[in-house]
């Protein structure tokens, strides 16, 4: 059935019916679902108009929102399942939120939980309270017991709910949300469930002394060297794209709320990845049976590029991005994937990552790197950084609460 949930039912004080809508209506907001690809597209470029004049949120790029909702598309709808609703106050435009389910997730965490993500509302508490509710509701009646978020549909979507840094530029995998959104969550009853932190990290002139000496300590003792990819056609040799992303599945079991990637979700990441990745920032870490055991993959930043393209590749947003990735970078990097196999994680294996990727950093002109979201209780993620300038900028966090 086509229609629109707001809060719990009795908190409803009208319900009206407007052509394919059945529109809830809780005190003057309206929670409508999205039904059409029209109203898709409004859902996605709610956030662009909303931030379009802020200085330090970076658009999602339109057709890659349009693949991510699209059951079609999008692999993670293997075992998800979702609906989008949009929040309406006199008439107008105020909120957005996406619910969630990730049976996978649960599944593998033994939990039943809906997900809110891709939130964004004026600042009234009437519209979040709506919004909330409504993803309230429709998890109840779908089993659930517990809500969590801001989440995507897996780990590779951005996550977690900006709490610090308001004032810093945000990255082409993260979420940027005014203030005020945090202060929402908590007079909602929100709770903690956990925090990522974000590190500007300094691109030193040199390799830092203990860099050099761990890395050939590691690659001695466990013997390991270091795979440059060299083309895309290179990459699939030997399915080594696939295998990086496999690594990632064994990396990245333990965090919170990860669901390991299908088949079918690799294929697409593979795709859409490795055409656009500048191979020199890509590292390998290989044993002496040339299998994976860590991999570090980072790429020029897309952030100031995406503003300048308001978030859409058409009709001269391409040339922004084309022109950030390959001729004019910016002088920040973003680290998008650091992998250790845990057989050889706090073992130093990430100084061989470094080692190899700081002179292509400063060969290729950049002066920081940012570290992008990195939970809060992963100790071993945190010491990589110790031999480095760094600086602790912003914070993100998932909040639940009980059903």
């Amino acid at each position: 059935m086509q229609g629109a949930i707001c809060g719990k039912q009795h908190h409803f004080s009208a319900a009206q019916h407007t052509g394919s809508h059945t529109i809830f209506t809780l005190m003057s907001v309206e929670i409508r679902k999205v039904s059409s690809r029209k109203e898709l597209k409004r859902f996605i470029r709610f956030n662009y108009e909303f931030y379009k004049d802020n200085a330090y949120s970076v658009p999602d790029l339109y057709e890659d929102m349009i693949a991510t909702f699209d059951p079609k598309k999008n692999a993670a709808f293997e075992f998800c399942e979702a609906d989008y609703f949009m929040a309406y106050k006199d008439g107008k435009e105020v909120g957005r939120v996406a619910a969630i389910i990730n049976h996978r997730a649960n599944e593998t965490w033994n939990k039943k939980s809906v997900r809110f993500g891709w939130i964004d509302f004026i600042d009234d508490f009437e519209v979040s309270e709506a919004l909330i509710n409504a993803v309230k509701k429709w998890g109840s009646e779908r089993g659930m017991t517990e809500i969590e978020g801001p989440l995507g549909f897996t780990d590779l979507d951005a996550e977690g709910m900006l709490v610090e840094g308001f004032d810093q530029l945000s990255t082409i995998a993260t979420i940027y949300n005014y203030p005020y959104y945090p202060t929402h969550m908590e007079r909602l009853g929100m709770e903690k469930a956990c925090d990522w932190v974000e590190r500007k990290i300094y691109i030193p002139d040199a390799i830092p002394e203990k860099h050099l000496r761990i890395s050939k300590i590691v690659a001695e003792k466990y013997n390991l060297h270091i795979h440059k990819l060299k083309s895309a056609k290179d990459a699939h040799k030997n399915d080594t794209a696939r295998r990086i992303f496999e690594l990632i599945n064994d990396a990245y079991a333990p965090l919170y709320g990860y669901s390991k990637m299908t088949d079918k979700q690799i294929d697409g990441y593979v795709k859409q990845y490795i055409p656009i990745l500048d191979l020199r920032m890509v590292t390998l870490v290989e044993d002496a049976g040339n299998n994976i055991v860590a991999v570090g993959v980072s790429m020029p930043s897309l952030s100031r590029a995406l503003q300048r393209a308001k978030g859409k590749l058409f009709p001269f947003g391409w040339w922004h991005l084309l022109k950030a990735l390959k001729f004019k970078r910016d002088e920040m990097l973003d680290l998008l994937l650091i992998g250790v196999h845990p057989d050889y994680q706090s073992k130093g294996v990430n100084a061989l990552i470094f080692t190899d990727l700081i002179p292509v950093y400063q060969q290729l002109g950049f002066k920081f790197a940012e570290s992008n979201p990195e939970l809060e209780i992963n100790d071993n993620v945190q010491k990589q950084w110790q031999y480095f300038e760094v600086e602790q900028h912003k914070r993100r966090r998932c909040f639940r609460q009980t059903i």
